[in-house]
């Protein structure tokens, strides 16, 4: 087993520079990581089998230190260790390699179309502005990553029970109820490219559509004749509502460390992603141990999504992300690029970064977008992400060895490469 990387410039030829890392096998099968932005190729980044870290960012990567505080279940903790990251083991690979082009989703497009009719269906209502707020959100597109894997880990498991589709349809309202009370209490104005629900139709119907959307995902749940499947849905809803709360809470507060900003996003993001690869394995009939595995990759997979998120915040393109960049920082959000930028800068630096969070102050965006890049912070949060990556890739290596799978491997490692 080795690692290999190489640089490729950018189109226009500035930097920076984007660094593609693999994992390779001694058969030649390999698994890409991730690509993480450097300011310039350095040869000796991959001398021995070590990472070309950024000035002082053991801080972040001894994140795993901090994450048994934040997490619930101390056996899912991840690894921020370089050298899990650098020389990752044989059952973090799997052939072939995906590429940026790659669409591990597509393997359940129709299936995805049987869930986008039973959400068409389940949205109807007598009160017309709960269909037009549902409907304008829902339309506007997404990835679709939560029902589409419920989908593909059933897939994985060769379940085929045709309640699959209705408790898809259930995780994507529960989504896209937090989204409207999310960006409520953001005061968000863009999402997806183009004006939130509630700059249309204003906070009330945002909130109260949210609520309805809770409320009939609730109804499908009951539908589905499971006390199981209940719990791990109402469990779900109720951690990610105390993770938006806790969100709510660290709002301007510069002093948040890795292990606050991992507390919030495994209950705000990463715990439904779990609900979603759970569901599959209850409907399939497995063990507790492949539930677990399950739900291990859900929550990995959850983490690393989130990351790159809030990464793409900080270095991603207005068009490309549908959203305004440097929400976060308007919002006055921690998160994780901010927190490894604020290990490795200048006293001026932190300073500066200090004051637009605790004001949600915007003024100085370009320069603190600079500093951000140049003090390592991109870098060290993709690595973060890869990490979490690297623990989706091992819990879906214990699954049963079949295509869809090897989608999930895929599906880890593309979301690394996400620019929206």
């Amino acid at each position: 087993m080795f690692r290999e990387s190489h640089w490729t410039p950018r189109e226009d030829g500035g930097s920076p520079h984007v660094k593609w890392v693999s994992v390779v096998a001694e058969d030649g099968s390999h698994a890409v990581v991730g690509r993480f932005p450097s300011l310039a190729p350095t040869p000796a980044g991959t001398a021995g089998g070590r990472c070309n870290a950024p000035r002082k960012t053991p801080a972040i990567i001894r994140t795993i230190d901090h994450v048994g505080q934040a997490c619930q279940n101390p056996a899912v903790r991840p690894s921020y260790n370089a050298r899990d990251i650098c020389n990752p083991t044989l059952s973090s690979t799997l052939s072939p390699a995906p590429t940026p082009t790659t669409q591990p989703l597509s393997l359940v497009a129709d299936e995805m179309r049987t869930v986008d009719a039973v959400i068409q269906q389940r949205l109807s209502s007598e009160v017309p502005l709960v269909g037009q707020v549902a409907q304008y959100i829902i339309s506007a597109g997404g990835k679709r990553v939560r029902p589409a894997l419920l989908l593909l880990m059933c897939g994985a498991l060769e379940c085929t029970d045709e309640r699959r589709h209705s408790l898809a349809a259930v995780v994507e309202f529960i989504h896209t109820a937090t989204l409207l009370h999310d960006d409520v209490v953001d005061e968000s104005t863009l999402r997806r490219g183009r004006d939130t629900a509630n700059e249309v139709f204003g906070n009330a119907a945002s909130v109260l559509v949210g609520d309805f959307l809770y409320s009939r995902a609730f109804q499908m749940m009951v539908d589905a004749g499971n006390m199981r499947i209940m719990q791990v849905l109402a469990d779900a809803t109720n951690v990610i509502a105390e993770g938006e709360v806790l969100q709510l809470m660290n709002m301007h507060d510069a002093s948040l460390d890795e292990a606050g900003y991992l507390r919030v996003i495994r209950a705000k993001t990463a715990k439904l992603f779990e609900a979603s690869a759970r569901l599959a394995a209850i409907l399939a009939g497995a063990d507790e141990a492949l539930e677990t595995r399950c739900a291990d990759y859900g929550q990995a997979l959850g983490a690393a999504f989130q990351v790159v998120d809030d990464v793409l915040d900080y270095e991603g393109d207005a068009q490309e992300l549908g959203k305004n960049l440097g929400d976060d920082l308007r919002e006055g959000k921690v998160t994780l690029p901010i927190i490894c930028t604020l290990q490795n800068c200048e006293p001026a630096e932190a300073e500066l970064i200090r004051g637009a969070i605790e004001n949600g102050n915007t003024e100085h965006l370009d320069d603190i977008l600079r500093i951000v890049r140049q003090r390592g912070g991109l870098e060290a949060a993709r690595k973060a992400a890869a990490a979490e990556a690297m623990r989706a890739v091992d819990a879906a290596r214990a699954l049963p060895r079949n295509k869809y799978s090897e989608s999930l491997v895929q599906l880890a490692a593309a979301l690394l490469e996400r620019r929206s």
